[in-house]
């Protein structure tokens, strides 16, 4: 006995897509930020500092916990940084939703930020 689905409507298709659209971009948004979050930014020493200074209260004293919490840290702030624009254009917008554009605009802004670390990650300058 086989169940078989009935076949999708065409808006029940269109939203699937719309979100494995959505998803591609928040995807593509976490890459770009773990990047960020790597050593080759010039932002992970200003992160390492503080994180160490914080960690030491609270007696962590592995250099590896401290190297990846501010790793995580700055990958993070990479994703709060990157999405004001986009939520700007959202409430510009007047949106309920986060929207296709929405997204192409907080993975722009990402991508901006995380462009020192792509030029001294790939051996420009930086």
């Amino acid at each position: 006995m086989t169940d078989l689905q009935p076949p999708l409507s065409p808006a029940d298709l269109e939203r699937r897509e719309q979100l494995l659209q959505r998803d591609g971009y928040l995807l593509g948004i976490a890459l770009v930020s773990l990047v960020n979050g790597m050593h080759f930014s010039p932002l992970y020493d200003l992160f390492l500092v503080p994180v160490a200074a914080i960690a030491a209260g609270f007696w962590i004293s592995s250099k590896l916990v401290i190297f990846y919490v501010a790793s995580l840290v700055l990958s993070v702030a990479t994703i709060i940084v990157a999405g004001v624009p986009a939520a700007l254009y959202e409430r510009r917008r007047a949106l309920r939703d986060t929207d296709v554009r929405a997204l192409q605009i907080w993975l722009a802004s990402a991508f901006v930020i995380t462009l020192p670390a792509f030029m001294r990650m790939f051996g420009g300058a930086g």
